[in-house]
C-alpha cells in the first residue's frame, strides 16, 4: 500500500468508504458533520460531541476509525476539501468533468494495494475459466476487460444478465475465477450469485468502491477504486473511469506476465514464415 499522511486523506471519501459500518452513535456524528459542514471546522471536540449527542471518546474513536489521528487532523483535511469544492463548483462543466476524472484516477491510484493486485494478476493468468459478473454500467467495464484480454489470447466470459449469472455460478468449479465488478459491493443479485459460486469452490476477485461491503466479505482478493460518486454523477463516466483504471492495471499485469510467452510465439511464427519462403 502506498504510504499516506493524513493530509492526503479526503474526509468525504473516508466517510463514504466506511459508511456501511458505522454504529448508531457514529451515524449521529456523520449526520451532524454533513448537516453542519460550514461550521464544523470551528467546533472543538467537546462541541462536536455535544452537538452530535455522543461521548467525546466515541467521537475520537470515530475519527480514528476513518483514518485520522484525531478531530484536529480531520478538521484540517475537511477545510482543504471544502475549499477545493468551492473552487470546483465555480468551474464550468468542461473543466469540472476533467477535474473529476483526474481526481478519480488520483484517488484510485492511492487505493491500489500492490499485493492484492499481484495476486489478482497471477490468479486470473493461471486460470482457464474466468468469468466477469457486472450489472448495468459495470457490465460495460467488464466488456472492455474482455476485449483487452482477447488481444493477448486470453478468453474470458462476461455475464451481465442476473439469471445467466445464477446458471454460470452454479456450474463453477474449483479452478473458476469470478471477477465481480460492483461499485457499491451491495447489489443483492451479485452477492447472491457470488455466494453460489463461492460454495462451489470458485475464487472471487472483487472490483469495488467500498472496502467493507457484503461483496468484500466474500472475495478472496479485493481491488478498490475511488469511492467518490456524487449523487449528481450517478451513471456518469467518472465512476467508470476508476473501474477502467483497475481493469487496465490487471490487464497490463497479465500482458507483462505473458510477454515472454508472446515473444516466444512471435519468434516461432517468424521462423515458420521464413521456412515458407524460397
Amino acid at each position: 500500500m502506498h504510504d499516506h499522511s493524513h493530509h492526503s486523506l479526503k474526509p468525504s471519501i473516508q466517510i463514504e468508504q466506511h459508511k456501511h459500518h458505522f454504529t448508531k452513535s457514529e451515524q449521529k456524528i456523520v449526520h451532524y458533520i454533513l448537516t453542519n459542514h460550514e461550521n464544523i471546522i470551528y467546533d472543538s471536540l467537546t462541541e462536536l460531541s455535544e452537538n452530535s449527542e455522543v461521548a467525546e471518546a466515541t467521537a475520537l474513536r470515530f475519527f480514528r476509525k476513518i483514518g485520522f489521528s484525531g478531530f484536529q487532523a480531520f478538521k484540517l483535511a475537511y477545510a482543504h476539501e471544502q475549499t477545493y469544492r468551492q473552487q470546483e463548483s465555480a468551474l464550468d462543466y468542461v473543466d469540472q468533468i476533467k477535474a473529476n476524472m483526474v481526481t478519480a484516477i488520483e484517488e484510485s491510484y492511492h487505493l491500489v494495494d500492490q499485493t492484492q493486485l499481484d495476486q489478482a494478476v497471477k490468479l486470473i493468468n493461471s486460470s482457464n475459466d474466468i468469468v466477469v459478473f457486472g450489472i448495468g454500467a459495470s457490465g460495460i467495464a467488464a466488456l472492455d476487460m474482455q476485449n483487452r484480454l482477447m488481444r493477448i489470447g486470453k478468453n474470458i466470459e462476461v455475464i451481465t444478465d442476473t439469471h445467466a449469472q445464477i446458471m454460470r455460478a452454479t456450474s463453477s468449479k474449483a479452478d473458476t475465477v469470478i471477477i465481480a465488478i460492483s461499485l457499491t459491493g451491495s447489489t443483492k443479485e451479485i452477492i447472491d450469485n457470488i455466494t453460489i459460486a463461492k460454495n462451489k469452490g470458485a475464487s472471487i476477485v472483487a472490483l469495488t468502491n467500498y472496502s467493507k461491503s457484503p461483496l468484500t466479505k466474500l472475495a478472496d482478493i479485493v481491488l478498490l477504486s475511488s469511492a467518490k460518486e456524487n449523487p449528481l454523477d450517478r451513471g456518469s463516466l467518472v465512476s467508470k473511469i476508476s473501474q477502467l483504471y483497475l481493469i487496465d492495471l490487471i490487464c497490463t499485469g497479465i500482458t507483462i506476465l505473458n510477454s515472454e510467452e508472446a515473444e516466444r510465439i512471435k519468434r516461432e511464427i517468424t521462423e515458420n514464415t521464413t521456412n515458407k519462403l524460397f
